[in-house]
């Protein structure tokens, strides 16, 4: 091969090296972990689109990769639960998912299921990577665009990601591809590339409900161009022309999002009607928001089940607690994002990361645009920053800004789409350094073997994932949890362990019914983060379930002793008691200061010996118990809440389920004790708990 044709093809052919190193990546990480905690009810959304084109299984997600990554199983002959449409939709979709997967004929066909979905949903990995690729080479060379590529291809976050079925990596894909679409529309107008940029656009709505904040990033991106127009044209013509662009591309976007909902606007099929309804649904959002859906869903601007997802994100992100550096808080803190960008990339992408801003800022970066023959006169004119550094520094702060401000704080996942932006970016500074100075190659070179090192560390799952300031993946539980450690993930290896450790595995009972059956003179207990949405007893796990916060946002009964004698397995999740939005109200705080025989997956605890759990039999019993009241059966409830109070009175969900039964049954008088006591053990807790109970328990007093 001549010199010239190896320079035009040595990229592409090194690009495609490195998305196989991806592939293999998320092949052998995928092939370790059990389903996690969204994937059932995502898949089982995805195949039912296909099937019954029902949009309101999963409404809170749009349906594009959910379809992506349910086509390979069309070819399967499978079961789906029959349609119930009778208790909350969320419950359904998850218990639907669940049983879709396991009930087609046990674990084994379960595994080709999720493995093959997660291929599927691989793909949008893959493209990404291609074009990170494509952007850099046309922003600065193709040593930039493979530099890039590479920070992508051994980011822990993106590999952890990159095959689940879940939304996250579709919105960073296409995403990014919409705002390098808007990059190239600039660059040079034409109809062909207005058109790709909006169905970019329509892909990335189509995708999650987060890519609204395109609008945000192109408003921005769009005033860049009226203040420092690239060509010579006043500000109001440049003003007019890009916003006549974002117009048609608009149009085209919204276009391509109904596709995807068949040009439907009801959710499912038939006319029938979502329960609750949309407006019922919304009417638990504040000031004009709900105002806004109901005017989009009067005039079918967008599809209903669209709206609903939005509804749902927002009213989601008011009510769930967080948990960062070890603290947990009643609701969404500002620097949860921040703190857990630090905390989950790698120390080698950050120090490349604060290189970029340097040369940024110095003016080093040059893009394959650059005159160096014009710099004199340039430097002469006003200041204009690069269009390069503007479309990928804008998008990524944007997204932050906005993203400190939201209440979701369950994951790192959810700042993934800043990452492709980034790495772009960096193989640009790079580059331009390197061209300056050859020793500049040389350390970033060295910081990006660290990054692929440290990145290892993790392998194979890499969820768990922390750099090395914070201890690495064995103590992020320490800082972070959710899907920053513990999503469900780990039941394949929980399985060996106790297989390795004498408890020999039972029959999967499928995802309705519990284990029973153990190993003789062997007892285990397992507090798993994702019970009963996904079930141990599906993978053959023989122990007993304990009480965990999900097990009681879905009413699932589960019983307890006071002392158990044996294993004990407790989740990353659970142990941090994040989910009750206090440790105060943990039944297994007691846990945390106890040195764990074994650790399996960076996320699940192992302790043996005899344990006091009067505190999760006393939570069981207040699950029932409130369950119960919820179905106007006072008289049994009054006889499980004071069953749980008599176990612990020092637990205060008991003490609260207590007293409204006794007011229930218009014994007021008896409530007060109750709520008194509640009174005294919500005051020992954390400050934002406190400010959300303590005005609770005094109004009902």
């Amino acid at each position: 091969m001549s010199q010239p044709a190896f320079r035009k093809h040595y990229g592409p052919a090194a690009a495609a090296i490195l998305l196989l190193v991806l592939l293999t990546e998320l092949t052998l990480s995928i092939s370790h972990q059990s389903l996690s905690w969204d994937e059932g009810d995502h898949l089982f959304a995805g195949y039912m689109s296909w099937k019954t084109a029902d949009f309101g299984i999963n409404p809170e997600h749009p349906p594009l990769v959910k379809a992506i990554a349910a086509l390979p199983l069309l070819s399967m002959d499978l079961k789906v639960p029959p349609t119930k449409r009778t208790g909350f939709f969320k419950d359904e979709a998850y218990f639907d998912g669940r049983d879709f997967i396991y009930n087609n004929g046990g674990e084994a066909v379960a595994d080709k299921i999720i493995f093959r979905a997660r291929m599927a949903a691989a793909t949008l990995s893959l493209l990404l990577g291609a074009f990170v690729f494509l952007a850099g080479r046309e922003m600065f060379g193709t040593g930039a665009a493979l530099f890039g590529l590479a920070l992508i291809v051994f980011e822990p976050n993106m590999i952890a990601h990159g095959a689940y079925v879940t939304t996250d990596m579709g919105v960073s894909c296409f995403l990014f591809a919409t705002i390098y679409a808007f990059y190239r529309y600039a660059k040079a107008p034409s109809l062909r590339r207005l058109v790709i940029l909006g169905v970019a656009a329509g892909l990335a709505l189509a995708s999650k409900h987060s890519a609204v904040l395109l609008l945000p990033m192109g408003l921005a991106l769009a005033l860049t161009e009226i203040i420092w127009p690239r060509v010579s044209m006043s500000r109001a013509k440049a003003a007019v022309r890009v916003s006549g662009t974002l117009a048609a591309a608009t149009v085209i976007a919204v276009l391509v999002l109904w596709s995807f909902y068949h040009f439907r606007f009801a959710m499912h099929p038939g006319g029938v009607p979502m329960r609750p309804s949309l407006a019922e649904y919304v009417s638990g959002l504040h000031g004009v928001e709900p105002r806004i859906y109901l005017a989009l869903a009067r005039w079918h601007i967008l599809p209903e089940s669209y709206l609903y997802g939005l509804a749902d994100v927002r009213l989601v992100s008011t009510s769930f607690p967080s948990y960062i550096f070890g603290r947990i808080y009643q609701h969404g803190v500002w620097f949860y994002f921040p703190g857990a960008f630090l905390i989950k990339s790698t120390i080698g992408f950050m120090a490349l990361l604060v290189l970029a801003a340097v040369a940024v800022a110095l003016g080093k970066l040059r893009t394959t645009t650059f005159d160096a023959s014009s710099a004199p006169l340039a430097a002469n004119r006003r200041f204009t920053p690069s269009r390069e550094v503007l479309y990928l520094a804008i998008p990524p702060v944007v997204y932050l800004l906005i993203a400190t401000g939201t209440g979701l704080n369950i994951g790192a996942r959810h700042i993934l789409p800043m990452y492709a932006f980034l790495a772009v970016l960096i193989g640009g500074a790079v580059a331009s350094l390197a061209r300056i100075d050859r020793r500049w190659a040389y350390l970033a070179g060295a910081l990006l073997a660290f990054h692929a090192v440290s990145s290892a560390r993790s392998a194979p799952v890499y969820l768990a994932y922390s750099n090395e300031f914070w201890g690495g993946p064995g103590n992020t539980y320490k800082y972070l949890t959710d899907s920053n450690t513990d999503w469900g993930q780990q039941l394949k290896d929980v399985k060996v362990y106790l297989y390795h450790h004498g408890f020999a595995p039972v029959s999967p009972l499928g995802a309705s019914t519990h284990a029973s059956e153990t190993t003789p003179g062997k007892e285990c207990w397992f507090a798993y983060f994702v019970d009963p949405a996904i079930q141990p007893s599906a993978y053959g796990i023989p122990c007993h379930s304990l009480p965990t916060a999900d097990t009681g946002w879905f009413h699932y009964q589960v019983d307890t002793p006071t002392t158990i004698t044996g294993t004990v397995l407790i989740s990353a999740g659970t142990l941090t008691g994040y989910e009750f939005g206090s440790n105060v109200l943990n039944p297994y705080r007691q846990f945390q200061i106890l040195k764990p025989t074994a650790v399996i997956d960076d996320g699940v605890f192992v302790y043996n010996g005899t344990f006091d759990m009067r505190f999760a039999a006393a939570l069981g019993h207040a699950t029932r118990a409130l369950d119960l009241t919820t179905k106007k059966q006072l008289p049994a409830a009054l006889i499980e809440a004071q069953t749980a109070v008599a176990i612990d009175p020092d637990e205060l969900q008991a003490q609260m389920v207590l007293g409204d039964t006794l007011t229930a049954l218009n014994r007021k008088s008896e409530a007060r004790p109750a709520y008194e006591k509640a009174l005294q053990i919500a005051a020992t807790m954390e400050p934002s708990a406190a400010a959300e109970w303590l005005p609770q328990i005094k109004a009902k007093m």
